[in-house]
Order: C-alpha cells, then sequence, then structure tokens
C-alpha cells in the first residue's frame, strides 16, 4: 500500500494534511512557548485542576491501595482513554491536560503538527507484547510473517513493537501486508481473520489463548521491548504556570503508585485483574510474573535516543517526516520522578 494512501486511511484526510508539514505547530504560539520554559513554581495554586488520562481506572485504584497522600490540586476529570489516536484526538479538543502511552503517540502528534512534550520516564526492560495469531495459522516466528496480514497502529507503542520486529528479522515493509488499524480493534481482527498477526498486550493474551488456543491460535514471543512508559502534556498546558506546577506535583505519585503496584502483585492481581477484568486468580498470575520493574532515570539521555531511534525507524519507512525528537522533551521535569522512590527504582 502506498505510505501516503496508508497514512491517510489510518489518520483521516485532516489529519494527515496537517501532519505533511512535518513540524508541531498546534496551539504553540511563541509565548506559549515562552512560557513553557519557565522554572517550575514550588506549589501548586489554590484552585488548580487537572484532566488526567487514566485507562480502565487503573490510576485512582492504584492511587487508592497504595494509600498515597492526597493530591494538592483537583482532578476534575479521569478520563478513561489510554490509546495513542485517542489521547492525541482528546489532547487537541483540551478534554484532557495529562496522559500516560508509550514512546509512540508523542511522535505521532509531532508529525500531526500537535505540540505536546513528555514531562516523565519510566524505562521498561521486558517485552509489554506478544505476537497472537488468528485461530488455525501455521505461523510460528518473525520470520514466517513474510507475506502476511499484520495488524498495525501507526500512532501506538504496538506499531513501533511490529516494526522493530521485522526489522530484527530481516523483513522489509514491503514483504507483509500492513493493515491499518487501532490496538481496539486487534482482537476483532483476529477472531474474523481479517489479519494473521496482532501484536497483544501480556494482559490481554491468557483470554485470548483461553478462547482460542484450542482452535489453533498461538503467541510468538520476542525480546523486543517498547521502552518508553511515559507521562505528556500539550504544550498550552505546560505553558500555565499552575497546570505545571500541579504535573509536577502529580509525576511523583505516578512514580511511587507504579512501585506499590510492582511490589505488591497479590493484592493488585485481585483488585484489578480478578474484580475488574474478570481473570482468573492464576491468569492475573501470569500476567504479573512479565510485569517490568518501574525504572525512573534522573536524565533522559536514553530515552531520548530511543525515541530517536523510533522516529528515524518510522521516517524509514515513510510513515514521518523525520526530525530531532528532543524537542519531545520538557526538561524542567526531568528528576522528579526519580527523586521520589528509593534508589533501587531509579536507573
Amino acid at each position: 500500500m502506498h505510505r501516503r494512501v496508508f497514512l491517510t486511511s489510518l489518520l483521516g484526510a485532516s489529519a494527515a494534511a496537517a501532519g505533511l508539514s512535518g513540524c508541531a505547530k498546534g496551539d504553540a504560539s511563541a509565548d506559549t512557548k515562552a512560557a513553557a520554559t519557565k522554572p517550575l513554581a514550588d506549589k501548586v495554586p489554590a484552585g488548580t485542576s487537572l484532566k488526567i488520562a487514566s485507562y480502565q481506572n487503573t490510576q485512582q485504584l492504584q492511587f487508592r491501595l497504595a494509600k498515597l497522600p492526597a493530591l494538592p490540586f483537583t482532578v476534575s476529570e479521569w478520563v478513561n482513554l489510554g490509546a495513542g489516536p485517542d489521547i492525541i484526538n482528546a489532547f487537541r479538543a483540551k478534554s484532557l491536560d495529562l496522559a500516560n502511552n508509550a514512546g509512540i503517540p508523542p511522535i505521532q502528534a509531532h508529525y500531526q503538527g500537535f505540540d505536546a512534550k513528555i514531562v516523565a520516564i519510566d524505562i521498561t526492560r521486558k517485552p509489554n507484547y506478544v505476537f497472537a495469531t488468528k485461530p488455525g495459522s501455521d505461523i510460528r516466528s518473525v520470520q514466517d510473517f513474510k507475506g502476511r496480514k499484520l495488524a498495525f497502529s501507526q500512532g501506538q507503542a504496538q506499531g513501533v513493537v511490529l516494526l522493530r520486529a521485522l526489522k530484527k528479522a530481516g523483513l522489509k515493509y514491503d514483504e507483509v501486508k500492513l493493515v491499518p488499524l487501532t490496538s481496539n480493534q486487534f482482537l476483532t481482527a483476529l477472531q474474523s481473520g481479517q489479519v494473521d498477526v496482532a501484536p497483544l498486550g501480556n494482559s490481554q493474551t491468557p483470554a485470548y489463548l483461553k478462547q482460542y488456543g484450542s482452535k489453533g491460535a498461538r503467541t510468538i514471543t520476542t525480546d523486543v521491548v517498547d521502552l518508553l512508559n511515559l507521562l505528556w502534556a500539550p504544550q498550552s498546558v505546560l505553558a500555565d504556570p499552575a497546570k505545571a506546577a500541579a504535573i509536577a506535583a502529580y509525576i511523583p505519585q505516578w512514580a511511587k503508585g507504579q512501585v506499590w503496584q510492582y511490589e505488591h502483585p497479590d493484592v493488585w492481581n485481585e483488585e484489578f485483574y480478578v474484580k475488574t477484568q474478570n481473570l482468573t486468580p492464576d491468569q492475573a498470575k501470569s500476567i504479573s510474573a512479565l510485569a517490568n520493574k518501574p525504572l525512573f532515570p534522573p536524565r533522559w539521555d536514553e530515552a531520548i535516543a530511543w525515541e530517536q531511534e523510533t522516529a528515524d525507524l518510522l521516517a524509514e519507512g515513510g510513515f514521518v517526516k523525520k526530525f530531532d525528537v528532543s524537542s519531545l522533551f520538557d526538561h524542567r521535569f526531568e528528576s522528579l520522578a526519580a527523586r521520589a522512590v528509593p534508589a533501587e527504582y531509579r536507573r
């Protein structure tokens, strides 16, 4: 499929047209950019509020179970969104101030012309995704992907995991058929045979295999990781001193919450996977066994290098235009997460 046609089908004509410029404009005027470089306030002004993404209400549950101190601002809404394209749309609509995603959505936002910045980094060392096959498939390795239909979401972590896996296996993009979908369409596409392979999160695979493993579906594991788990926000939000201060106060809580979840897998399994996701205790345990130890780097050098490699990989395929990803990071927040956690969780 021609790359421009592919992009248009995935993002919609208007988003693709906006992306052709290859530089982020969004709502970032010169004054906004200047305001976003000012030092962070020591205190969050009274009356400050943020709208924060919390997919499947995980953040509120995590904070409640960890019994963390009350945030020094109001969360006016916990927004149940997680997929990168949905987050970008919510940012554009000003219905969201802060989100938790992987490394690829900020790259996609930049390409679409929307200015947003990364404010916190958690390094993931173990794979969060496996490749699942449709029922009845004879695929048993990434090399077998040649000539097959692969679910591909350009603006999400699953997309970059697929591209990195193909590159490692020595497969070129034109040797496979990339089917443009968003991650919430992957399961249906597999079940219906619309695609041969789709990358699924570790938390999705037990239920999928339970239902379709007896019908010939299987998973293919690789050592390909999606390195970055991050917080990011629109530049216009970061240019607001009160909201920027609130985000700075939120980051330590975010980091502490992840550490708590990692250190209390049995509680999390029961309260989240069993009670809210309807998984069995054994399924929950199998997911937690694959969990990444949270690692919050005091400096972002490795994260920036990985993000640049990711952007370059997308550019090589014609999915985005090449650019310097250092513009995606707001270094005012760089050390906040690392300073909030014990030394073993600092990288």
